[in-house]
């Protein structure tokens, strides 16, 4: 059987079975093995990759930093940070949208998710932002799209996924996704004071030097939380994996004993919770262990690479349509399934091209990103959609400015690399 066929069964079955609504881990191991069935593969393969693809020990920052941001936004942290960043910010117009972007670049920085970002924050600021005369759907909109810096500000569970697939260090991914993440921060409230202009949206109250000490004060613990484990990791005296361990260490003890809002029975449910997405995270994971030794059995990833260089020996032109791919990718597919099915087929690619592969993380983990808040796979939405009580429609159509100024940020990471540090 030729590699063209093993290819496009493998894709094929894929597609057919994502349009059958089959789960995604399912998907995959399907795929991988009908493939296999038609090959005459020994099937004992299957059980191997299961865990082979589990067995890494930066995984074990996923579970940690899901658990971490849930009890960040649970545990009173968050709301503290958003009472100081409102106490800074909030007198501009439009000055609670800047709030809820800056919110969510801090929330960023310990919870490494874009969903889990948006939840936090947009389960804060849209009721208070309708509360203070905002629109509803612009308030949903802002904070959807603020959470797409989930995934960019370090620490970031696609930067691990990425780095565990690829031997790229996590570290070195995560240092370089703070200018990209600034620049995103950056975009969208420009937009968000545009559109408050436009709308004339009210300000908040008065810029008071004594509110702002006042606020701070009590927002400490958790502005020392991202310096504590980004600190940690960047000067070495801890891995990122056993960042994520301090981070919820560090937040049960501020939550429990210093704000003292969690229970016992609160932090049962937050666990729960967190366990409950970890494991959906890690299935797909050991999932992709088959379907990627199948594209690495039958060289599926060079095959493609040889027919794509065929089109064009143009960099940027090939730079481009991969860019599109991955915007195309993340409107149909969740970020950690697009991350884990779509790095083996385009790192032969990039390698060819002479990209970094740092480069092309930040790049690939942008442009997913972007997918957050694109339906129909627009996790994001969905989240502010339960928040905010709105229709998906509404809330992706007030979108739709923010999604401009991301893929212009997107595009600006991907032809010009030295935005990104690292490549300097």
């Amino acid at each position: 059987m030729s590699q063209g066929l093993i290819a496009l069964i493998l894709f094929g079955s894929l597609i057919i079975f994502f349009l059958l609504k089959v789960p995604i881990a399912f998907s995959l191991i399907l795929s991988s093995l009908l493939v296999m069935l038609l090959t005459g593969t020994g099937l004992e393969m299957i059980p191997k990759r299961l865990f082979t693809s589990c067995d890494s020990f930066s995984f074990m920052a996923v579970p940690f930093f899901l658990l971490a941001g849930s009890l960040m936004s649970q545990g009173g942290i968050s709301e503290r940070l958003c009472t100081f960043i409102n106490s800074v910010f909030g007198r501009f117009p439009g000055g609670l949208g800047i709030v809820a972007i800056i919110a969510c670049a801090f929330f960023a920085a310990i919870s490494g998710s874009g969903a889990a970002t948006t939840a936090a924050i947009g389960g804060m600021m849209i009721p208070e932002m309708v509360k203070h005369g905002y629109d509803r759907n612009f308030s949903a909109a802002t904070s959807a799209s603020g959470g797409c810096i989930g995934t960019i500000i370090p620490p970031s569970i696609p930067f691990v996924t990425y780095g565990v697939l690829t031997g790229c260090s996590v570290s070195t991914l995560f240092m370089a996704g703070f200018i990209p993440g600034i620049l995103m921060g950056i975009a969208l409230i420009a937009i968000a004071l545009v559109q408050a202009y436009q709308d004339n949206y009210p300000k908040g109250s008065g810029f008071s030097l004594k509110n702002v000490g006042k606020t701070f004060l009590k927002a400490i613990p958790g502005i020392l939380m991202p310096l504590i484990i980004l600190g940690g990791i960047f000067s070495g005296y801890f891995t990122p994996s056993e960042a994520a361990a301090v981070a919820v260490v560090y937040a049960v003890l501020v939550s429990a004993f210093i704000y003292r809002d969690l229970t016992l029975k609160g932090l049962y449910e937050i666990m729960k919770g967190s366990a409950r997405t970890s494991a959906v995270i890690m299935i797909i994971i050991a999932c992709s262990g088959p379907f990627g030794w199948v594209l690495a059995n039958w060289k599926i990833p060079e095959t493609i690479a040889s027919s794509v260089l065929s089109i064009s020996q143009s960099k940027y032109v090939i730079m481009m349509l991969i860019s599109v791919i991955i915007l195309i990718a993340g409107v149909f597919m969740e970020t950690s399934s697009a991350i884990i099915i779509l790095t083996p087929v385009f790192l032969p690619l990039i390698k060819a091209l002479g990209v970094s592969t740092l480069h092309f993380g930040i790049l690939f983990v942008v442009g997913i990103a972007i997918g957050m808040i694109t339906p129909p796979v627009a996790i994001n939405l969905f989240v502010a959609t339960g928040i905010s009580g709105l229709p998906i429609e509404k809330i992706a159509k007030a979108v739709v400015p923010y999604l401009i100024g991301l893929i212009v940020v997107f595009l600006m990471i991907v032809f010009v690399p030295l935005l990104i540090p690292g490549l300097l």
